[in-house]
């Protein structure tokens, strides 16, 4: 095979299984690869099926489509994150495996979009504190902003709450349930927004049967609806339209974990060897690894 040949990417047939994850990974300088991992092999031999240059449906498809057809038929399930490009190329490689997007990549949009709003009001915080050093200078005076019962201004209140923003309240130490407490009764819609991602949490963790999740989330969409917080419009209408996929979870509770876990094992292979200088001869070193 042809150095170049090499580069494009690589398939292994033989590592073929029901159940695959499909993911992209940046092996150097920001080249991005289409990874397909077989998850029956658990990140060991046996586990790679394809890693192929770039991340595009229409170059990838064509070197997907070189896997035996039979096999690709035998594949009863594919997970993958909320890329419409990944959903295009697996609907066509593996026409028969019901689709699963990724839980975890759905509950970090509302994470995210619960960030933006604490990070707005962070920024009017900033504001608020620059307008006031400049008042107190003009006036000859010295600036003490307001602190907190817990030692807090509002600025660091805001920046010191990000961490447990991420986690069910049932989780916070005493200090983050202090801080929680303050932060929720100085901005209310930080609160409402909280509780819209820690709902969308609950429903993935809670409900067993697809049919109760369907209902949970129709209502889950009613609140963000209320609520008019535009970045969970957002991931509202990110969610009904992907809906199925996402529903698919909740079958056998399949995640994209496996994929996310070889992900990190070829960064921190990329690590110890100080980056990647040559594309082929790190290609050779995933395969005998991980092929």
């Amino acid at each position: 095979m042809q150095k170049e040949d090499i580069k494009k990417g690589l398939l292994f047939p033989e590592n073929l299984g029901s159940h695959l994850s499909i993911d992209e990974t940046s092996l150097s300088h920001g080249e991005l690869y289409t990874i397909v991992t077989n998850k029956a092999n658990k990140g060991k031999k046996g586990t790679l099926v394809a890693i192929l240059e770039g991340t595009s449906s229409e170059a990838i498809i064509p070197m997907l489509q070189k896997l035996p057809a039979k096999a690709r038929n035998k594949v009863e399930e594919i997970t993958m994150d909320l890329a419409g490009n990944m959903n295009l190329i697996a609907s066509r490689c593996f026409p028969k495996a019901t689709i699963v997007i990724d839980r975890f990549h759905v509950q970090q949009l509302a994470f995210e979009a619960l960030q933006e709003i604490r990070i707005k009001h962070r920024w009017q915080a900033i504001d608020m504190e620059n307008e006031a050093i400049n008042d107190a200078k003009k006036n000859n005076t010295d600036y003490q902003p307001e602190l907190l019962s817990n030692g807090d201004t509002l600025k660091q209140l805001l920046a010191r709450s990000r961490y447990l923003l991420y986690k069910h309240e049932d989780k916070w130490k005493d200090n983050q349930v202090t801080r929680a407490q303050l932060l929720f009764e100085r901005y209310p819609d930080i609160k409402q927004a909280y509780d819209l991602s820690q709902r969308l949490s609950w429903i993935y963790s809670k409900t067993e049967d697809k049919i109760f999740a369907y209902g949970r989330l129709a209502k889950w969409h009613e609140m963000v609806e209320k609520a008019g917080f535009k970045s969970f419009n957002t991931i509202s209408k990110t969610i009904s339209n992907h809906y199925q996929r996402i529903l698919n979870y909740f079958d056998n509770k399949s995640t994209n974990a496996s994929a996310e876990s070889f992900n990190a094992k070829i960064k921190a292979f990329r690590a110890n060897l100080r980056g990647v200088t040559d594309i082929n001869f790190f290609l050779f070193r995933i395969t005998k690894l991980f092929a």
